[in-house]
């Protein structure tokens, strides 16, 4: 197992500037024959039982794009005693569940599981991290490997967000459900032409990936899994930046042992929403499933 250290100054989103160079760790675990990478932020000071969260780039992306692309996470990670970790996918795709996926991780069904859990098992022998507070949160087709993760291992994860992705339509999931309850948060913009709120066939660059179900019948598979049949609260979160044309509607369901929540990006596109971090949205989901222990 190779280790690679480097550090940089970083840039957050809202281009305020960092007076210490985070600590970059790179290595890797081997799968199935393959050599697997992953990103992550080595905390400053030795945490007590840390949380690891898994943060999931989309399709052609990598953990080093996420890292500069969604640094707040890495920015809070000591204060919020958690590790963050920036995982590649297989040549830069996850083998998710959408059987139409023509990508070489989904053609040759690279066992994803196996490498989620073995970096699992990485942190907790070198950082000592609790076991039962993974989170995943991940874009587009970082999204749908959570959706993936929390279908196949829930014994593993303790919640997801999926951020600009719907599940896979019947006719196009390959994967198989255990079917439990899981804490999860879904990000979705009523304009996306890629991961149609509505529901649609999914056609990325000249990749088709198949059919997704709406954002109504994601959220419905969830909230009916965690055991919810009345509707969910809803209210309006505050509209920071008016000129985006962009407004954000919260339906969350609370109760029960798991929480289901739908973040409703009115106007929103294939993109982040512009009224929320939402990668410290997601952070702010999770330590709120911790609340129903």
């Amino acid at each position: 197992m190779r280790l690679f250290l480097f550090s940089w100054v970083l840039m957050c989103s809202s281009g305020a500037g960092y007076s210490q160079a985070p600590v970059i760790k790179k290595d890797s675990i081997r799968v199935d024959g393959i050599d697997r990478s992953f990103w992550y932020k080595s905390p400053v000071d030795k945490l007590q039982d840390p949380s690891l969260v898994f943060i999931l780039h989309g399709s052609g992306g990598s953990g080093e794009q996420m890292l500069k692309r969604a640094p707040e996470l890495m920015h809070v990670a000591d204060q919020e005693k958690f590790i963050a970790v920036y995982p590649n996918g297989y040549l830069n795709y996850w083998n998710e569940c959408r059987k139409a996926a023509n990508s070489q991780a989904n053609q040759l069904n690279i066992h994803e599981e196996d490498f989620f859990k073995g970096m699992i098992r990485y942190f907790q022998k070198h950082y000592s991290i609790d076991r039962k507070k993974v989170f995943v949160v991940g874009t587009s087709g970082g999204g749908h490997m959570a959706y993936k993760l929390a279908m196949t291992m829930p014994e593993e994860i303790r919640a997801i967000t999926a951020i600009i992705a719907n599940l896979p339509d019947t006719n196009n999931l390959d994967c198989p459900e255990m079917r439990k309850p899981m804490n999860v948060m879904i990000v979705n913009g009523t304009k996306d032409n890629t991961n149609p709120y509505d529901g649609g066939e999914v056609i990325l660059g000249s990749g088709n990936f198949g059919f997704v179900r709406s954002t109504d019948r994601t959220l419905q598979y969830w909230s009916t899994l965690a055991g919810y049949t009345a509707a969910p609260v809803k209210r309006l979160l505050p509209d920071t930046d008016p000129t985006d044309g962009k407004t954000i509607e919260e339906y969350r369901y609370r109760g029960k042992a798991k929480e289901v929540v739908l973040l409703k990006v009115i106007g929103g596109k294939h993109d982040y929403p512009g009224d929320i971090q939402v990668h410290l949205e997601a952070w702010k989901f999770f330590k709120s499933t911790l609340l129903n222990e």
